[in-house]
């Protein structure tokens, strides 16, 4: 049995030095895996030396650097917690040494078939945290001493150190891409509104699950969102993203904000493990009159009006999302006079350790401007943040209602299908009603443009998907209608088909009917009596 031993203090000191050269710091982290790997083969007179490194969403051991077994990279090695000779390592948080390797103590199969015959391996910890495990084999029984462990475990403090550095710098760059690519570059511009935005990251670094978000749906309303995915780091970010791609997914198929909150928690219950998050989801109506709102343990938002300081909305708020099964899910309706503002953020605006959560509110709701969208988000970045940093990362979505005393337009693009007459129809009521037209009206303008998008539904596309247009807007007292296609008409089908036509004439007062190849526009108009 071959023993190296060290045999005095000067060379004890000398191995030490040749792993802790200052120089290695100018390396990256794979070039200074392999020098490491390569100058403990030297010291420790070994054959083999690997790291592997630990992939905490599978909770095994994924080879990454070698020497004398490069076959474990190559082939991806993956080695369970608490299984073979690295897997229990990485459990006992021990150095472990195997004399004599055999298929009882070792998983790996390529460490039998290269003739391995002893091991000595530590784990890799950094901040308290296993991340993976260093080992090194000889071809020839060999009996490792403390002084090996000892040199090892030096090693395998400087592997540890750069590893987590790098990965902690990684996730960052990785989730600050993320976040960039998922947050709304520019919100949308939509008559009659402004919106501004922040996210400012917390000072600890790289990024989080905070997020927000608008988006046009095809009913002609408007959805803003603002969510904070419980976490830090790239783990965070990417649930993040998840969370709101389901959800504006969900919010093309339910009207209710409580319900495709409902629906984005049994997605999260059943494909995303150990994930909550808070979300505030509300959907303004055509007009922008009123804003239907649900909180998924959600802090409220604040509605402010020119001459009075901003206050929170008083709505129920419901158990976040990703929570065991609760009560069903609740909204609230409100008004959102011209000139309102609305102000969504996350905790990380209002949240600190040294003053209540109450006090924060009450600082948020005297800083907010009601001027505009883009004051209201610099006067609470100025009051609540300052130069400081933050603790937590922030974001926040800041909506003003403006005050121009005009009926917005409606504007609709749905699939050309049967499905979409029904959202038409009632998009076209929301908006009539808002508009103060009367119920003989509103029957007037949803049975014409039924009539026109029926027709597009029926005769334009045929089997090839097409999409119907309608633009309804208000000038003066007239109501003017569009409905437009890209398709080519068909012939109507049966002998008592065709009368579409003069149905539309029957509720309009003027219709024009535009053919070309590039499809067929519908124009019409309806007088509103308006008088009172």
């Amino acid at each position: 049995m071959a023993v190296v031993e060290c045999t005095s203090d000067e060379d004890r000191l000398r191995r030490i030095e040749f792993v802790t050269d200052t120089s290695l710091a100018q390396l990256d982290v794979n070039d200074l895996l392999a020098e490491l790997l390569g100058r403990v083969r030297t010291l420790l007179h070994a054959d083999t030396a690997a790291v592997l490194l630990l992939d905490p969403a599978t909770d095994e051991l994924v080879a990454t650097a070698a020497q004398g077994i490069e076959e474990e990279v190559r082939q991806g090695v993956r080695i369970p917690i608490g299984k073979g000779f690295a897997g229990r390592i990485a459990a006992e948080r021990r150095a472990v040494v195997i004399e004599h390797v055999d298929h009882t103590n070792v998983l790996n199969p390529i460490l039998r078939e290269k003739h391995i015959c002893s091991l000595l391996g530590v784990p890799l910890i950094a901040e308290g945290s296993v991340i993976g495990v260093l080992h090194v084999g000889t071809l020839t029984t060999r009996r490792f001493t403390d002084h090996d462990a000892e040199l090892l475990r030096l090693v395998a403090d400087r592997i540890a150190l750069v590893t987590r550095t790098r990965q902690s710098d990684l996730d960052r760059a990785a989730a600050r891409a993320l976040q960039r690519s998922l947050l709304p570059g520019r919100l949308p511009e939509v008559a009659g509104i402004r919106f501004a935005a922040r996210y400012i990251p917390g000072d600890a670094g790289g990024l989080g699950g905070d997020w927000y978000d608008v988006f046009t749906l095809p009913s002609g309303r408007l959805g803003v969102v603002i969510g904070d995915v419980v976490g830090r780091g790239l783990h965070a970010a990417v649930v993040m993203g998840r969370l709101r791609s389901a959800l504006r997914a969900f919010a093309l198929e339910e009207d209710d904000p409580a319900e495709v909150l409902e629906r984005l928690d049994r997605n999260v219950e059943h494909f995303e493990d150990g994930v909550m998050a808070t979300v505030l989801y509300g959907i303004f109506e055509p007009s922008l009159e009123e804003l239907t709102l649900s909180s998924a343990g959600h802090l409220p938002p604040f509605l402010g009006t020119a001459g009075r300081a901003a206050a929170p909305v008083s709505i129920p708020v419901d158990l976040p999302i990703g929570v065991s099964v609760g009560p069903p899910r609740r909204t609230t309706t409100i008004t959102l006079q011209a000139g309102d503002l609305l102000f969504l953020y996350t905790d990380g605006l209002v949240e600190r350790r040294d003053r209540s959560l109450d006090t924060g509110l009450d600082m948020l709701g005297e800083a907010l401007a009601v001027e505009g969208a883009e004051a209201a988000c610099a006067g609470a970045a100025r009051s609540l943040i300052g130069a400081h940093d933050v603790p937590d990362d922030v974001a926040m979505l800041a909506v003003h209602r403006l005050d121009d005393g005009q009926q917005r337009p409606l504007g609709l693009v749905l699939p050309a299908t049967p499905r979409s007459l029904a959202e038409i129809r009632t998009a076209l009521r929301r908006w009539l009603l808002s508009a103060r037209a009367t119920p003989a009206e509103v029957a007037d303008v949803i049975v014409a443009v039924g009539e026109a998008c029926s027709n597009v539904v029926e005769h334009a596309y045929g089997v090839i998907a097409g999409v119907v247009m309608v633009e309804v807007r208000l000038e003066g007292r007239d109501v003017a209608m569009v409905v437009r296609d890209h398709g080519r008409w068909r012939p109507a089908r049966g002998e008592v088909r065709g009368r579409g036509t003069a149905l539309m004439h029957q509720c309009t007062d003027r219709i024009d009917i535009a053919t070309d190849p590039g499809g067929t526009t519908v124009t019409m108009t309806r007088r509103l009596d308006r008088s009172g």
